[in-house]
């Protein structure tokens, strides 16, 4: 069911409690060089600012990292927050990376400022405006990775010619909207926020003009890998996603903490609500559990492509889940 179906790793560098940003990042570097040698297609990084936690804010210089510590996995943006840049310096850094690592690179751009309100301050003087100019910020970067033009004043160097794949991302409906417009692939963050995953995809595919770029739609669903050796183990170790979506919600540090025993300790269930409605799309559980709810995910979405965030506090069991996810290719 899973074979023409591309899996792929969706990575913050997340901190843990007693951890470094430093160590973090090595992480990343192993985790992704792990994904590599299960055969995974993608590994993705998210541009997140002042968020004790995610060591991921220098989204363009990690991928840098990450692809040089790599061989063929492709490494990209999930996303770049496009109005937190220039479109310009977002050509040139991406023109970069796909000049050193050619055909590797992606590049996923969102509208969100990956930040609190004070971070959106210090990222965007105009901020409302430069969210408005989101459609046209990102045909300017089409035009900047095209080839040259006769008579173009505007070019990325590098960048001009590199042609990086750009994506939309959304956890609503307007980057349904533009991908479908543009003819651009698109991604749905149902891995916080599944709500309005359906009626996305449905907008999205009902509404898309073929381009130079695809001429078809090509969908990837996010979707959190929370996968043990069953699932009474796999339902405790994710009590640390769910703490870090519970700091989240109360604005506290998202640094990973170990996993409890009970949950309902920690929460209010107004909270409760909110913490699992973020999961509503995640895949918990032993092997056998976590391929019926996959299965159930491809059935309802019928994605090109899916993607997975892993929160799990010990490093090791984050590679055990890709071993467990990789596995049901090969069956």
């Amino acid at each position: 069911m899973f074979t023409n179906i591309n899996f792929s790793v969706l990575d913050l560098a997340p901190v843990t409690d007693i951890g470094t940003e430093a160590e973090a990042i090595a992480n990343s570097v192993a985790f992704a060089q792990h994904a590599e040698k299960l055969g995974y297609k993608r590994f993705w990084l998210a541009e997140h600012h002042n968020m004790d936690g995610i060591a991921s804010a220098a989204t363009a210089v990690l991928i840098g990292h990450i692809a040089g510590a790599t061989k063929h996995i492709r490494v990209g943006a999930g996303g770049v927050m496009l109005p937190n840049h220039a479109p310009l310096v977002v050509a040139e850094n991406f023109g970069t990376l796909a000049t050193l690592y050619p055909n590797r690179i992606d590049l996923g751009l969102g509208r969100a400022p990956g930040g609190d309100q004070l971070t959106l301050r210090a990222l965007r003087r105009h901020s409302e405006e430069n969210v408005n100019d989101f459609p046209d910020q990102v045909a300017l970067l089409e035009h900047l990775f095209g080839p040259a033009q006769p008579g173009q004043r505007l070019f990325a160097r590098p960048g001009t010619g590199t042609n990086v794949p750009i994506w939309l991302l959304g956890s609503s409906l307007f980057s349904a909207q533009l991908a479908a417009l543009r003819g651009l692939p698109y991604s749905f963050a149902s891995h916080f926020a599944p709500a309005m995953l359906q009626q996305a995809l449905q907008i999205y595919r009902e509404n898309f003009r073929p381009s130079e770029f695809l001429d078809k739609p090509h969908v990837m669903v996010a979707a959190p890998l929370l996968a043990a050796e069953d699932d009474a183990q796999a339902a405790y170790l994710a009590t640390t996603a769910y703490q870090r979506s519970l700091s989240l919600i109360r604005g506290h540090s998202l640094r990973m903490k170990p996993p409890v025993d009970n949950m309902e300790t920690l929460w209010n269930a107004r909270e409760r609500q909110a913490v699992l409605g973020m999961y509503g799309k995640a895949l918990v559980g032993g092997p056998d559990s976590v391929k019926e709810q996959l299965q159930q995910l491809v059935a309802s979405t019928q994605p090109d492509e899916i993607i997975f965030t892993c929160d799990f506090y010990n490093f090791d069991h984050r590679l055990r889940a890709l071993d467990i996810a990789a596995s049901f290719k090969e069956e």
